[in-house]
C-alpha cells in the first residue's frame, strides 16, 4: 500500500530555514515524480515543487531561489529543504504523488502533512 509520512515541520522566525522530509513506503519512490504542496487556513492546496523520476525539479515562482526539492534513494526518502522563509509560508505542507514518473502537477497518493509556522 502506498504510504508517505511527512516530517520536519515547526515554528520559525522569518529568513528561517527548516528541511522537511517526506518518507515514502509500499513503492520505490525513486521511479516517479514526487510532489511538495501546501495548503494555509481557508486557501485551495497548491503547488510548492515536483522531482521528477529523471530528476528533474519544479518550483512555484514565490520559492524559486529559497526551496529545494531532492532525494535520497537509501532512504526512499524526498526533501524539501527551505529557506529564508517568510511568513507566507505558512501552511501544512504535504508530499504527494500519482505515480507516474513526470510532473504533472497532481496527486492521487498524500501523506498527512506537517506543520510550517513563520512568525517572529
Amino acid at each position: 500500500q502506498v504510504q508517505l509520512v511527512e516530517s520536519g515541520g515547526g515554528l520559525v522566525q522569518p529568513g528561517g530555514s527548516l528541511n522537511l522530509s517526506c518518507a515514502a513506503a509500499g513503492f520505490t519512490m525513486n521511479n516517479y515524480a514526487i510532489s511538495w504542496f501546501r495548503q494555509a487556513p481557508g486557501k485551495e492546496r497548491e503547488g510548492v515543487s515536483c522531482l521528477s523520476a529523471d530528476g528533474t525539479t519544479y518550483y512555484r515562482d514565490s520559492v524559486k531561489g529559497r526551496f529545494t526539492i531532492s532525494r535520497d534513494n537509501a532512504k526512499n526518502t524526498v526533501y524539501l529543504a527551505m529557506s529564508n522563509l517568510k511568513p507566507e509560508d505558512t501552511a501544512v505542507y504535504f508530499c504527494g504523488t500519482d505515480l507516474s514518473t513526470w510532473c504533472r502537477g497532481e496527486c492521487d497518493y498524500w501523506g498527512q502533512g506537517t506543520q510550517v509556522t513563520v512568525s517572529s
